[in-house]
């Protein structure tokens, strides 16, 4: 999907040549980049755009100022797209904790459409780290549009007639939208939200917001205005001293109180922004940090229980200590994993081994139908034991055969059991989903219970589309470890490599909560708390009914095995939403216990929360509300037919489509099917139609548009041209009287 989108701009900038903007050079249309030179990736959305989808070329012009255009033949299949100009561009970013809430606000143009058409936008929104979009809302002219969440029966009255392609992720962090119909000259205004993590390294919080615009997208002329907002507000929520360390752009200090910052930026500029918004804070402590945040739900939350939040950030790198490892990796070799899966697997796992210190222990199983074991028993990690690893590697990872998921995994379970004074972790990696994963489940939770002092951490990482991404939520869940996943295969490397950074960085262990009263009726997320680890700070929120203490304790196990307590103080806020803060996560982590459990009662929560949020579920599809202003200024009062699923008079609903990862895939597993093959629907009817129709001399002359079938026959002399006249109108003719005799004379029969 990605190089077909790449390839529909490099056809769309070749098509924009067509755009005249007059003779005076300060409104010459900046130069696109080289097409020769320039790969596909370099079309891809760096930042928010907007595209004008061509189908018809002809239809490409300026519309402030036509021009003569030679006539085009043939259409563009797939459409071409033409990035729009845009004339402004704000963020407002609100930092909370480790989360990001980012408001986009932008216009566009569409400069490359005669006035008298139209056509439909697509609009195009990078997100940050573990972005999640939370609203669309666009207005032009005569019409207004905004995304909305539902469940699948609320929806099911209304107009289902979107494409697939109109709504999706064109990466995991690139999130698409059709707006259909959009006249020549219109201006829109787009208004876009989502939410990111905050990235955490050597006790610094990183923001990275999409912000670099390609030239193409500057408007041709000097004087029409251009103009950057940035508005940034930093509450981490400790109450304590914030620091600000590094910017991308120049931000004027606008407030600074204590545990709070907030700045701004806004300027007129020549060019827009070639680079990233990214800004770094700190909230500086030479220990361990702790909190806990208590918040009253709004009149309108569903659930009218109180809120809480709690939050360890892990202080200065310097001063920790980090457990000793043994490591057991079960990496997947099934034949779907053939090729660039499996060899950029080979390289992250040789990383991985070159970062065990001498002290360490570790072990690998290989698992395909079969399972392969490096050794019997766990290695010390000596340089020796790792060169002979690398070599087993690079023999027995030959990609084929089936999946099977449990016997490696008691293996590791068994492999690790006597673990005393060191932390045992284990990784899956797989990119298959298997019938027996509820199973699996079972007995690992039975299996991990009755394990005392350090049980083993499950570490899992999924890759592609075809594996149940919530069975490995599960598991890591139940083994207090951490999930990850890499849908692009130009990401494993580098995802897998920080999952084992990360999960290998235990400060403390086997945390549990203190001090807490009987009567308090609480529920946690995650319910296993997993560990605190040097490279990411550890959230915890939930909701509460009765007395909430002022303090309460956390402890937990030190890497020297001995007992560790910290003391949590209480603090109310109203500033900070908590419910938006720990809706993602409640929701994954709630989908993956309603997958595991069967149970309706929690999608019903499921669907309901994330409809309440904002946030996507496996439960809820995003539909688009079209709205005529044109009606609302009348006055018309909206009536809606629920047969037809169009309300003419009020908001059009288009029900787009569920943009959840799915329970897996276990026939694609089983037929061995790259992880990372991105799933189509087949087209309609219709579609079959048009795509027949505009492609039937593309056939019949080795793919040639219907351009070069006129330049053919230009070059027959005048006889043979004479002779195919007075057959084509032969047949015509032919045509014509089966037709009348068809409707005219045998119209008796049909009536």
């Amino acid at each position: 999907m990605a190089d077909d989108f790449s390839k529909a701009v490099d056809d769309g900038l070749r098509l924009s040549k067509r755009i005249y903007f007059g003779k005076d050079r300060s409104v010459t249309p900046p130069k696109p980049p080289t097409m020769e030179k320039s790969s596909s990736a370099s079309f891809l959305p760096a930042s928010p755009m907007v595209y004008a989808v061509i189908s018809d070329p002809g239809i490409v012009d300026n519309p402030d100022m036509p021009s003569y255009q030679p006539h085009v033949h043939g259409r563009c299949d797939p459409p071409a797209l033409i990035p729009l100009q845009m004339s402004g561009i704000s963020l407002e970013v609100q930092c909370y904790l480790d989360t990001a809430f980012v408001t986009m606000k932008g216009s566009w143009r569409v400069h490359c459409v005669m006035g008298s058409r139209s056509c439909d936008c697509r609009v195009a929104i990078p997100m940050g780290e573990q972005g999640s979009v939370l609203g669309v809302e666009v207005d032009i002219s005569r019409k207004s549009y905004c995304t909305q969440l539902a469940t699948a029966e609320d929806n099911k009255d209304y107009d289902r007639g979107a494409r697939v392609q109109d709504l999706g992720f064109l990466k995991p962090h690139i999130f698409t939208l059709i707006i259909p119909q959009v006249d020549g000259g219109t201006n829109l205004s787009i208004k876009v939200s989502w939410s990111q993590k905050l990235l955490y390294d050597e006790d610094q919080f990183s923001l990275i917001v999409p912000f670099s615009f390609l030239e193409y997208v500057t408007p041709a002329g000097k004087k029409i205005s251009k103009k950057e907002k940035i508005l940034l507000n930093v509450n981490p929520g400790t109450g304590t001293e914030v620091l600000c360390k590094t910017s991308s752009h120049p931000l004027k200090e606008l407030e600074r109180r204590v545990g709070q910052l907030a700045y701004s930026y806004e300027q007129e500029v020549l060019k827009w922004s070639t680079i990233d918004f990214t800004f770094s804070y700190s909230v500086p402590s030479d220990s361990l940090l702790g909190g806990f945040l208590l918040q009253s739900p709004s009149m309108h939350d569903a659930d009218q229980r109180e809120m809480f939040c709690i939050y360890l950030f892990p202080g200065n790198p310097q001063k920790q200590k980090v457990f000793r490892r043994e490591v057991v990796f079960v990496v997947d070799i099934s034949g779907s994993m053939r090729g660039k899966p499996l060899e950029d697997m080979k390289s992250a796992l040789y990383m991985a081994f070159s970062k065990l210190d001498p002290e360490d222990s570790f072990n690998i199983i290989a698992f395909n139908g079969e399972t392969y074991l490096f050794s019997s028993t766990m290695m010390p990690a000596t340089k020796e034991a790792v060169d002979n690893v690398n070599e087993w590697i690079g023999i027995n990872f030959v990609a084929g055969g089936g999946t099977n998921i449990s016997q490696p995994l008691d293996q590791a379970i068994e492999m690790l059991s006597g673990a005393r004074s060191s932390l045992p972790l284990i990784f899956l990696f797989t990119d298959g989903s298997v019938e027996d994963e509820r199973h699996i489940c079972d007995v690992m939770k039975r299996k991990l219970s009755n394990r005392e002092s350090l049980c083993p951490r499950i570490h899992t990482f999924g890759i592609g589309y075809h594996c149940n991404h919530y069975f490995l939520r599960t598991l890591s869940a139940l083994g207090r470890g951490s999930y990850d996943a890499a849908f692009d295969p130009d990401l494993i490397k580098t995802r897998v490599q920080r999952l084992f950074s990360k999960a290998s960085s235990s400060i403390l262990a086997n945390l549990s909560l203190d001090t807490l009263e009987d009567d308090l009726d609480l529920e946690v997320f995650p319910s296993r708390i997993p560990d605190l680890l040097l490279d990411s700070p550890l959230v915890l929120s939930g909701r509460y009914q009765g007395s909430f203490p002022e303090n309460i304790k956390a402890k937990a196990v030190l890497p020297d095995m001995s007992n560790f307590c910290l003391n949590l103080k209480a603090q109310k806020t109203k500033d900070i939403p908590l419910d938006k803060i720990s809706a993602k996560q409640q929701i994954e982590i709630l989908t993956a216990q309603a997958w595991f459990s069967e149970d309706k009662e929690l999608e019903a929560k499921v669907a309901k929360m994330s409809i309440q949020t904002g946030f996507v579920s496996e439960y809820t599809c995003m539909a688009l509300l079209e709205s005529d202003k044109t009606a609302e200024q009348k006055g018309v009062s909206p009536k809606t037919d629920p047969k037809k699923g169009v309300d003419s008079k009020g908001p059009k609903r288009i029900v787009l489509r569920n943009l959840g990862l799915g329970f897996g895939n276990v026939t694609a597993t089983i037929d061995n099917v790259s992880p990372c093959a991105e799933e189509t629907k087949g087209p309609e009817a219709a579609e079959i139609f048009v795509k027949a129709a505009s492609n039937c001399c593309g056939k019949l002359c080795n793919h040639c548009c219907c351009m070069c079938c006129i330049q053919c026959c230009s070059k027959i002399n005048d006889r043979c041209a004479i002779v195919l006249t007075q057959l084509c109108s032969a047949l015509a003719c032919f045509g014509c009287f089966e037709c009348c005799a068809e409707i005219c004379c045998g119209g008796q029969d049909g009536r």
